[in-house]
């Protein structure tokens, strides 16, 4: 992103995440978008304000969320004349919704907007297949019932069988659970590794609602005030007890579910701002959004299907002037924890810094210490199109909090895509 004026980042807003098919099953996206809208405005005190977008994102969404974020935002308390816009990248869609809005403030086509995203796995589309859909609408352009009934000639009652949504990437067949096991075995991630990230983020996010971190955060959407998925009381002997859920037979399987994001609806939102919109409306910036990158691998031929980020990172750090340790805290999505965990023994590696990324020497160490404090999507869940705004928002009240500082922002998302991000204060 090439400024020419700086962007705030003003705050965020979020309900719970929820596992698929619980607190939220009957919802839908606009339902939950409308709510984190609603408590965003309310936040902020944006009532009958027009702003110069909203611009929200779905990755499983029906096709009457054709746009979000218009729709979320006219049911929102915005003013109505307020633009909408719908985006998706897939786990870092809220990311480059808040870069898209971000983008404009920089380049003084807009004062101000948000960034936001909600994902279902609950109420998902279920469509029927492509024959029984040709029959129906040929019945329904026939202008006579003769045509309508010729339409149904030869219907076979296996038509009726419905096509679900699938996780599986298109061009490999494989889920993203399998891809990452496979990069687990390739950097020799172990299991005891695994479990012992997962359970870390699960204590850090207890820790944070403990001390009142989530309090303006977090709003409460039917009747949950926490993330429902969060384990306060898992240890390592739970975590051990669980079985491999993606490779079951090879007997080197590591990826549970207790070291992998569940299937989880939830909905974010951060507000942006330039400078001057924000002095004028009476708020402070918590942060502001410095840079951003976008990169992709190549995995239908070998290479690690959640690696893009550590791609993505070192061409956002160059143009930046800044090495990898340059930073006081980084937020690193936590699709699998051997996701994360290959990223930094990626970046350790003099061999793939030098052949991969084409760098003099590796990026180096990350202190553990210093990563996702306040818990990430193992313990939160991972509702796709949320994360990112869900990132953003914590990010920037941390950095409030301690203030100043540096945050890197890193997410890997489906179809071998990264997307990154520098927040400062």
């Amino acid at each position: 992103m090439r400024q020419t004026r700086p962007v705030a980042v003003l705050g965020g807003v979020r309900i719970p995440f929820c596992r698929q098919n619980t607190a939220y099953a009957d919802v839908g996206n606009l339902g939950m978008s409308v709510r984190t809208l609603g408590a965003l405005v309310e936040k902020y005190g944006l009532h009958g304000q027009q702003l110069g977008e909203v611009a929200m994102g779905a990755v499983i969404k029906h096709s009457s969320d054709w746009n979000l974020g218009r729709e979320a935002a006219l049911s929102s308390g915005l003013s109505p004349l307020t633009p909408g816009l719908t985006l998706q990248r897939a786990c870092g869609t809220s990311l480059d919704t808040i870069v898209a809005v971000a983008n404009k403030i920089a380049v003084g086509q807009i004062e101000a907007g948000i960034g936001g995203g909600s994902d279902t796995t609950s109420d998902v589309p279920i469509v029927y297949g492509s024959q029984l859909r040709r029959r129906l609408l040929a019945a329904a352009a026939a202008r006579e019932t003769k045509g309508k009934l010729a339409a149904f000639k030869g219907f076979s009652l296996r038509e009726l069988k419905p096509d679900f949504p699938g996780v599986a990437e298109p061009r490999t067949g494989k889920s993203m659970g399998e891809h990452c096991e496979e990069m687990a075995k390739e950097w020799n991630i172990s299991r005891d590794s695994q479990d012992e990230w997962a359970l870390s983020s699960h204590q850090k996010l207890a820790a944070a609602y403990e001390r009142g971190f989530f309090d303006d955060l977090v709003v409460s959407f039917r009747g949950v005030s926490r993330d429902n998925n969060l384990r306060a009381d898992s240890s390592l002997e739970k975590l051990a007890t669980l079985k491999p859920a993606f490779d079951r037979t090879s007997g080197r399987g590591t990826l549970t579910a207790g070291n992998s994001t569940p299937l989880t609806d939830g909905a974010a939102a951060c507000l942006l701002a330039s400078p001057e919109w924000a002095a004028a409306h009476g708020h402070e910036p918590l942060c502001h959004l410095i840079d951003s990158q976008v990169a992709a691998v190549d995995f239908t031929h070998g290479e690690g299907l959640l690696m893009a980020p550590t791609i993505a990172v070192p061409e956002m750090l160059a143009r930046q002037g800044l090495s990898l340790q340059d930073f006081d805290f980084y937020e690193i999505h936590e699709a699998f924890a051997a996701q994360v965990l290959c990223t930094l023994r990626a970046w350790e590696s003099e061999e793939y810094c030098r052949n991969r990324l084409g760098l003099d020497a590796p990026l180096g160490r990350i202190d553990p210490a210093k990563i996702n404090p306040n818990g990430s999507s193992l313990a939160t869940g991972h509702p796709f199109a949320a994360t990112g705004a869900r990132i953003v928002a914590t990010a920037a009240k941390e950095l409030a909090q301690r203030g100043g500082g540096r945050c890197l922002v890193s997410i890997c998302t489906a179809g071998g895509m990264g997307v990154v991000a520098i927040l400062e204060r």
